[in-house]
């Protein structure tokens, strides 16, 4: 593969990992290296449906940056209870385990570049 091939190939999407019960979120989300975005969601979720590619956009992105996992509300009831989530969808920001913030309701993908370069600067871990 050439050069100018490697910097226009179509880049492989990354999808945000699911996480269904309360040990899936210890390992990808409490131990984690990486910062974490963490989007709840439901099915019959119109704002959650649009939210899906955003996040499928900033996990391919910002790959070894950031980590992005979703959370289905119909997942296990402990895993949903320790969220404290009230509406879908809702995205939870995690650094090494611990809360930095949430946002209820759907976000442009700009929102998500503004956090993570804001939060996470490149070169800061």
């Amino acid at each position: 593969m050439g050069i100018l091939s490697s910097l226009f190939a179509p880049r492989k999407k990354v999808a945000p990992t699911p996480v269904r019960d309360l040990a899936a979120f210890r390992a990808e989300v409490a131990d984690s290296d990486l910062p974490v975005i963490v989007d709840v969601w439901s099915e019959s979720c119109a704002p959650c449906r649009q939210l899906a590619p955003v996040l499928v956009d900033v996990a391919t992105r910002h790959e070894g940056r950031v980590r992005v996992v979703e959370v289905s509300a119909d997942s296990e009831p402990a895993l949903i209870a320790r969220l404290k989530v009230r509406a879908t969808p809702t995205v939870i920001i995690y650094e090494r385990g611990e809360e930095l913030g949430r946002v209820a309701g759907l976000s442009p993908g700009s929102w998500f570049d503004e956090m993570i370069e804001a939060e996470f600067p490149e070169g800061s871990s």
